[in-house]
């Protein structure tokens, strides 16, 4: 579990310029997903991450297994999380609660880098 909130602020430099609108986070990816949870204890993040593994154990038997043990479980986790995020922008910040922060989960054991694409629809100041 990758908090990003910061990285995604940095990557939209267009960010203080919206009055109002949406960013859209979309993650290219089948073996990571997106979330929002709380980002002020790091144990909520080993808490998260103990807990995916426990409802998508690498023991399993998957059919599909080709690409590895932790491939499938991967996938399974992505589909609980999805891909991707909508998030309130106003007064040029992303409205997130006091609480919360934008993570990357990473379910794989040996990942190449991930790609997302962020869109924003909005009202300029």
């Amino acid at each position: 579990m990758h908090l990003v909130t910061g990285e995604i602020i940095t990557a939209m430099p267009e960010l203080p310029g919206v009055r109002a609108g949406l960013l859209h986070v979309f993650l290219q990816h089948t073996s990571a997903s997106l979330t929002i949870n709380e980002n002020a204890d790091p144990e909520v993040r080993a808490d998260l991450s103990a807990s995916l593994d426990a409802i998508a154990p690498e023991e399993f038997p998957y059919r599909h297994s080709s690409e590895g043990p932790d491939d499938m479980p991967a996938h399974v986790k992505t589909s609980l999380l999805g891909c991707g995020l909508v998030i309130p922008i106003g007064a040029g910040r992303l409205l997130l609660g006091t609480w919360q922060g934008v993570y990357l989960a990473e379910h794989r054991d040996r990942a190449e880098g991930r790609t997302a694409v962020l869109t924003v629809w909005g009202e300029l100041r």
